[in-house]
């Protein structure tokens, strides 16, 4: 049976969801939601973890937590593992609570804390609950705009910070960003995730990919690290490229070259022979286009195009 692919890391962000078995109401008073809140409160206390943004839904939840220790399994067997124990006593059942194993997708906090901040917040209006984010009692989104004394638990100065250095100045920004989307329709920005685990820059997948995931066996029953290490051939790469830049024939084979240095796994030569330059050429160019990317705005645009096509 497959597996979601778990990469634990001090400092790590995640996204989290974990929905009710057979989609079934996790909550159905406000003491269970208040009781869900204690544990997410009691794990801060016992496993140093960081709690950004949550909402509780019914048939779900949604959390933007930080890991200071690494211990994310540690943290979600005692928010899930406590919460299930403490409903089924209430309810006098038995078995599973949660439809599987929960959902966490590895955050460029940088890049994503606000967006997804913005899209946790507002479910409980897409979702028809309330008209407006501020209306729902069982999100952070009331504490981030001040309308209720913030437990001290919640971490809201991470992203708060984006929005100014003075508080007040902050929650009001912020409070601009969120109802600047209330009853628009706007993409969500967990589909840029890739291989269902991580979410970031093309620089952020890769460091995340050489630093923990390295070495990894490829698992049949774990699909995301064989999509995240395994990569696309140089032919597909080389054409994928020409489909996307065929105006600039010089630019697409940089283009080509440097993507099939960094995604392919192929070797040096294996590139070098495609190509009909050295094997020292090859970190050359790629090194050059490197260069040129990092101060070319509209040509990046273009690469992640290119590599969110392929999947890179």
């Amino acid at each position: 049976m497959a597996r979601p692919l778990r990469i634990e890391y001090p400092g790590a962000f995640y996204h989290i969801t974990s929905r009710g078995n057979e989609r079934k109401n996790i909550f159905k008073s406000a003491r269970d939601r208040e009781k869900f809140l204690s544990y997410l409160a009691s794990s801060t206390e016992r496993y140093g973890a960081e709690i950004h943004v949550y909402c509780l839904m019914t048939n779900h939840y949604h959390l933007l937590l930080e890991t200071p220790l690494g211990n994310l399994s540690q943290i979600m067997r005692h928010i899930n593992g406590a919460y299930t124990a403490y409903f089924n006593t209430r309810r006098q059942r038995d078995g599973h609570l949660f439809q599987g194993r929960y959902k966490a997708i590895v955050v460029d906090a940088d890049e994503y804390a606000g967006e997804l901040s913005r899209y946790i917040h507002l479910n409980p209006v897409r979702a028809g609950m309330v008209e407006r984010p501020e209306e729902y009692r069982w999100s952070s989104y009331q504490y981030y705009i001040d309308l209720r004394k913030k437990p001290q638990w919640l971490k809201t100065d991470f992203i708060l910070d984006y929005f100014g250095k003075k508080v007040s100045t902050a929650q009001k920004r912020y409070r601009e960003f969120v109802s600047a989307f209330v009853n628009k329709k706007y993409g969500s920005p967990l589909e840029e995730t890739v291989a269902s685990t991580i979410l970031g820059s093309i620089d952020f997948v890769d460091e995340i990919k050489d630093k923990y995931l390295d070495g990894k066996k490829v698992d049949r029953n774990l699909p995301a690290l064989a999509e995240l290490t395994t990569g696309p051939t140089i032919e597909e790469i080389s054409n994928e490229v020409k489909v996307v830049m065929e105006e600039d024939t010089a630019l697409s084979r940089k283009a080509s070259l440097y993507l099939c240095h960094r995604y392919s796994r192929r070797t040096l030569k294996e590139i070098g022979s495609y190509f009909g330059i050295g094997e020292s050429a090859v970190s050359q160019a790629s090194h050059r286009f490197k260069l040129t990317l990092d101060n070319d705005r509209k040509l990046r645009k273009k690469i992640n195009s290119i590599s969110k096509r392929l999947n890179l």
